[in-house]
């Protein structure tokens, strides 16, 4: 759902930028959304069906300026394979939106199908921060 978000943002702004989600584990990789996040973000009006689940790797960190993780877990999982010449910023997702900073992503897998557009509100929130971000370094 983050990588819908932020590419949506990124889109209505019309931003120009590459972006990727990946999990630190291997087990969803070639695997679509959930169908729950999937009819979430397009409650919302995104469409992520086409996205596939993959792994984060060493060549993300040259690759990309920004990494962010939903929780502390994720973080910490990021960190251990950062090369030390990592010029990447890595942090968690909701350190980008303003009283934010510090939270995990709600985490929808343990607390019901209702908990989704929670997870919604948090990635749309960052996305929008984001690239609110973005377009001000650019100005």
């Amino acid at each position: 759902m983050a990588e819908g978000a932020f590419r949506s943002a990124a889109e209505k702004a019309a931003l120009d930028v590459e972006t990727d989600s990946a999990g630190t584990a291997d087990y969803h990789v070639g695997q679509p959304p959930d169908a729950r996040a999937i009819r979430t973000a397009a409650d919302n009006g995104v469409e992520i069906p086409g996205l596939r689940g993959r792994q984060l790797r060493p060549d993300d960190f040259a690759r990309f300026t920004h990494i962010f993780a939903m929780d502390r877990q994720n973080l910490r999982n990021i960190e251990s394979i950062r090369s030390d010449d990592s010029g990447a910023k890595v942090a968690l997702l909701m350190d980008t939106v303003r009283g934010r900073e510090g939270e995990e992503v709600a985490d929808p897998y343990h607390d019901g199908d209702e908990q989704f557009a929670l997870t919604w509100a948090d990635v749309d929130a960052a996305a929008k921060s984001i690239v609110a971000a973005l377009k001000s370094e650019k100005a």
